[in-house]
């Protein structure tokens, strides 16, 4: 039988799935930049963003209001005042990365300036485009000419998890639709549990905080780092009647369901729908792995003090994953457990295709991922990287973050899971999607378990009617900045 994984396939110039150590030293500097001394008043030099332009930003997103930083340019005088090379903010979840996030956020104070350095728990992302960036471009636009460079020039530090990378990158996408380019780039400082856009773009899978000179390392690549692009994930939830329990944050209530007319939802409507929508930018998956995801949630929102740090939340993850049944499916009775056959029909559209096809679900299959880049599941890459002769037998192509395509793959239960998650083995390859359409239907199944992005939720299930599913890629691409 044909291997399709190729363990030598890579390619060095794409980002590709590594270890967790690797990119963890990588993400502290200690390769390419292990032998380079950074001077930190050098680094401040370049970062920092003259004081009036730092403190008109601040007052405008305190008062949440465009004029509200004017004094300042008044004040500032007629002196030229220097601009930065590579103006700099971060934006850090003070509550990821168990103990540390405090630690971190008081350190990038010493590096660069307090107004720069923005706690998400304060000031969020929207209110940072909304009122911050506007600013600038106010008095970019009123012939300042360091506002002008500082708002051309900047780039953005995420310090925290996938979430809230997500989170603001979804943010700063609003400047790519009201046309207020050009977009600043991301870089990433990983204090998250999965850490996966963070290995994907070589920022690591961890931090480690034995180094300060690490936090130098990372600003400095952040300002010399090369551009990369990232596709992101418009999703459409429809469903019949009644709410979605406990919604993520990336989901948002919506008047309208913007579904694709090519594709005719077939059999009866109900009078009222709910619709939700979001973008994500890793992955969407239904079935076991998200119900697992959703208790683990629930669990550490019970029980904060177990979750200390990384490790500890994969330990007790992995441990939970043992107590839902995965394990047992084939001997357990619980509709729940059965194969995703039973209630999911699914459509795609192939790439340079407008008409849409329908896929058949594997009969095995527990949980159904739709996976933008190459890691999930904290590094892993499930999808694998296969052999030329299995792409071409499958119709596939070689799988990147930028492709404009989902790799759509299942897991069985979850033994086969973990064989997937060790790379042993691939998982269940399905499809290569531009598009997909989704339709649950009940029948036994009182609730199905969705996640995007690891933010799960409990979907109620109708007998009588179908909760629809669309994604579709975002016409315009996120900015990252490569750590590599």
């Amino acid at each position: 039988m044909d291997t399709p994984t190729s363990a030598g396939d890579s390619s060095t110039a794409r980002i590709v799935a590594r270890s967790s150590m690797i990119d963890s030293i990588r993400a502290c500097g200690l390769s390419s930049l292990s032998g380079l001394r950074i001077d930190k008043e050098e680094l401040r030099r370049r970062l920092l963003i003259p004081q009036y332009l730092r403190l008109a930003m601040q007052d405008s997103i305190r008062k949440k209001d465009v004029d509200g930083g004017d004094l300042h340019f008044r004040l500032r005088g007629s002196d030229d005042v220097p601009c930065p090379e590579n103006p700099t903010v971060v934006f850090i979840n003070s509550r990821s990365g168990g103990r540390h996030g405090p630690v971190l956020k008081e350190r990038l104070h010493q590096l660069i300036s307090e107004e720069q350095v923005f706690d998400l728990q304060d000031v969020k992302p929207h209110e940072f485009v909304q009122y911050g960036l506007a600013c600038l471009e106010k008095w970019a636009n009123n012939g300042d000419l360091c506002a002008k460079e500082t708002r051309q020039n900047i780039r953005v530090v995420v310090a925290g998890g996938d979430g809230t990378v997500g989170w603001v990158l979804g943010c700063l996408g609003e400047l790519h639709q009201k046309g207020r380019e050009p977009v600043p780039p991301v870089a990433i400082i990983p204090l998250g549990t999965g850490n996966d856009l963070s290995r994907s773009f070589g920022w690591g899978g961890s931090f480690p905080f034995a180094w300060k000179s690490a936090i130098k390392r990372i600003l400095h690549r952040a300002t010399m780092g090369p551009i990369c692009r990232l596709d992101s994930w418009h999703i459409v939830l429809q469903i019949p009647g009644g709410e979605v329990v406990d919604p993520p944050h990336s989901l948002k209530a919506t008047e309208e369901c913007a579904f694709d007319q090519t594709l005719e939802i077939e059999g009866d409507v109900p009078d009222k729908m709910n619709c939700y929508e979001g973008v994500f930018y890793n992955y969407f998956s239904i079935g076991m792995d998200a119900q697992v995801a959703y208790g683990f949630h629930h669990l550490r929102n019970e029980k904060p003090y177990l979750a200390q740090g990384p490790i500890t939340n994969k330990i007790i993850y992995s441990g939970y994953s043992c107590t839902q049944g995965w394990f047992l499916t084939p001997c357990i009775n619980d509709p729940s457990l059965r194969g995703l056959k039973n209630i999911l029909r699914i459509h795609i559209k192939r790439v340079n295709c407008s008409e849409w096809e329908q896929v058949p679900v594997p009969k095995s299959v527990r949980a159904i991922v739709a996976l933008n880049l190459h890691n999930y599941g904290s590094g892993r890459n499930p999808w694998g990287n296969l052999k030329p002769e299995y792409l071409e037998k499958r119709g596939f192509v070689e799988a990147h973050a930028d492709d404009g395509l989902l790799e759509i793959f299942g897991l069985k239960q979850g033994w086969h899971a973990s064989f997937v998650m060790v790379e042993l083995i691939s998982a269940k390859h399905i499809a290569q999607a531009a598009s997909i359409r989704l339709e649950i239907r009940g029948g036994e199944w009182k609730d199905v378990f969705m996640q995007i992005d690891g933010e799960p939720w409990k979907q109620p299930m109708s007998k009588e009617y179908s909760t629809f599913v669309e994604i579709k890629r975002v016409p315009f691409q996120s900015v990252m900045i490569s750590g590599e």
